[in-house]
């Protein structure tokens, strides 16, 4: 099924076909991870939120009027809901997120220099996005990631597409000084 149909799976799940509902969260779930992903930079949170944002999205589903995409809809809902945790969470220590600082075993498999050469430069780009405000890292991801349009990163963030515009364009700056070091020692 392609996003077209989210409609008449919404509708099969409002009378009830759970599979219906099973359907969008298997297509939907890789985005809302990896929104909440970029946003709490905790995996175990990430996990959570995303489980969250699928119960709150099913118990709300007969909101959903269509006017929009569902993938915009439910998008909202994850990124409304990471921003709660954010406040919840001023008040707590932050955690690390131990993907950021795995160590790659050294291997004898053919190629393993191009994979640990890709997984450093993925690593310091992941490190880069992470320095960014939270917000900023989410537009980021639904911009460059998801392939969101300004138009649709907009309606879920509730900012003007000229915000978004700005945001766009300093967090870009912000990465770009942040990896500009790490690019040049490689050259060398």
């Amino acid at each position: 099924m392609m996003p077209s149909e989210d409609p008449v799976l919404v509708k099969r799940t409002l009378s009830g076909d759970t599979q219906a509902f099973e359907c969008l969260v298997e297509r939907y779930k890789h985005m809302v991870f990896t929104l909440a992903v970029r946003m709490l930079r905790n995996r175990e949170e990430a996990e959570e939120s995303a489980q969250d944002t699928f119960l709150k999205a099913y118990k709300n589903l007969e909101s959903y009027r269509g006017g929009a995409r569902f993938s915009t809809w439910l998008y909202k809902i994850a990124y409304h809901h990471c921003l709660d945790q954010l406040k919840k969470r001023k008040s707590r220590p932050e955690t690390t997120d131990l993907d950021s600082q795995r160590i790659i075993s050294q291997g004898y498999e053919a190629g393993i220099l191009d994979k640990m050469e890709r997984d450093h430069r993925q690593h310091h780009i992941r490190v880069a996005i992470q320095s960014l405000a939270e917000q900023d890292a989410a537009i980021i991801t639904m911009y460059y990631f998801e392939e969101w349009s300004i138009k649709e990163i907009s309606e879920v963030t509730e900012l003007s597409p000229q915000v978004v515009k700005v945001r766009l364009f300093r967090s870009r700056k912000q990465l770009a000084s942040s990896l500009r070091p790490i690019l040049e020692a490689e050259k060398q």
